[in-house]
């Protein structure tokens, strides 16, 4: 029963990344690791362990800048978590009495600048006390080692019509552009329509510079961007038709960008874009995964998700990395995932399922994190695992097999 109480608590007291509004399946706690589910193939073998580097208050997100040897952690209710390699926690920043934290809202992820060893430059995503997205650039202080509160730029604002589908996540590629993940703005079943509107910012994936402003600007916007010279389409999109992609990365090896999108009342979904700058369309919502949805939207060319899954599954997916770390032989190549409800980790072939367009080999690792909210990858392509209720771990190799 303590069990049952202590993921319900957290089902209902967090992000669960977008299921606010829908008929949840009944958690019991961590399934058995030996019932992949699904029919889906049998567990993993290959001597996979979860190493716990810390406890934190209700942590989402876990990121290394490069150049530096310490990791960071994202704690919803408004911090930033410096976690030197010994372990020793120190703030990055606070800024808890400038957010709404619960249910999917707070401070979401923090994204540090390719240049942050010469620069101190990074980035926060974070829903404000009115509930709104903010986008805000800070600078370190070299001498204290915390954020410069006064140094607060705000890079982007998105009013948000509802307390749930914020999205939150900030990533940067590899030409020095951050990525901005947002939802549809929520209720249920995008009833502002913003998955397939061009014009909107909701339910996209945008791609600006935030170096490149020019007058009057926080930004400025990649001439790569796919939508830059379409009429009513707001330039910083790169990928739409997405319900919530609360988590997604790219695979470090191909460049390919992975996408866990949170599906609404029947089917969870994982998509994948090969070359990013494409036109890319995934669906919501006039599609939920590759079911129709609103009869109302038009989606012609909407790109099917490598890999769905029902509510018997799962209620909330949890978007993963394509694993490089080859300490983790049974792991590389491959997609890591998993869902927030069940807490099992699973992954199938990456490279396989990006070119036959469908993941054949989804399997369960033989791991479980309760209330799984967040993964992570370090510089040297470490995986880490966040859970809801506290701890943060790395994978490793594990030394009894």
């Amino acid at each position: 029963m303590h069990i049952r109480l202590a993921i319900f608590l957290a089902l209902t007291a967090l992000l669960v990344a977008g299921c606010g509004e829908k008929d949840e399946p009944e958690v019991t706690g961590p399934p058995v690791v030996t019932d992949p589910g699904g029919g889906q193939g049998e567990p993993q073998s290959g001597g996979v362990a979860l190493e716990e580097i810390g406890d934190f208050e209700d942590p989402v997100f876990v990121t290394q800048p490069k150049g530096d040897t310490a990791l960071y952690v994202v704690e919803q209710t408004g911090q930033v978590i410096r976690v030197s390699p010994s372990g020793k926690q120190s703030t990055l920043l606070d800024i808890s009495d400038e957010i709404v934290a619960g249910g999917e809202q707070g401070l979401l992820s923090v994204a540090f600048a390719p240049d942050y060893a010469r620069s101190g430059l990074f980035y926060v995503d974070y829903t404000n006390t009115n509930g709104d997205t903010r986008v805000v650039e800070y600078q370190t202080d070299e001498k204290t080692g915390k954020a410069d509160e006064r140094s607060a730029r705000t890079l982007l604002e998105v009013p948000q019509p509802f307390a749930n589908h914020n999205g939150g996540l900030l990533l940067f590629d590899d030409d020095g552009n951050l990525l901005v993940g947002l939802g549809d703005g929520g209720s249920a079943g995008d009833p502002d329509r913003n998955g397939q509107n061009l014009s909107a910012l909701l339910g996209k994936i945008l791609r600006i510079d935030p170096g490149a402003g020019g007058r009057g600007e926080e930004y400025g916007v990649p001439k790569d961007n796919p939508y830059v010279n379409e009429n009513d389409a707001r330039p910083e999109i790169l990928a739409y038709g997405l319900r919530n992609p609360w988590r997604f990365s790219f695979d470090r090896k191909t460049g390919a960008l992975w996408i866990g999108d949170v599906g609404q009342n029947a089917l969870e979904e994982i998509d994948v874009l090969a070359e990013p700058g494409q036109d890319a369309n995934f669906g919501w919502s006039a599609f939920e995964g590759t079911e129709p949805f609103n009869a109302d939207e038009d989606a012609p060319n909407a790109i099917d998700p490598v890999l769905e899954y029902g509510r018997d599954e799962g209620c909330s997916v949890t978007g993963g990395y394509v694993v490089r770390d080859r300490a983790l032989r049974s792991l590389y190549g491959r997609y890591l995932y998993a869902d927030f409800c069940q807490g099992q980790l699973r992954s199938f072939d990456a490279e396989g399922a990006e070119s036959e367009g469908t993941a054949t080999d989804d399997e369960a690792v033989g791991l479980q994190v309760p209330s799984i909210s967040s993964f992570g990858e370090d510089q040297r392509g470490r995986i880490y695992a966040v859970s809801l209720d506290g701890p943060v771990f790395r994978l490793v190799p594990d030394k009894g097999q």
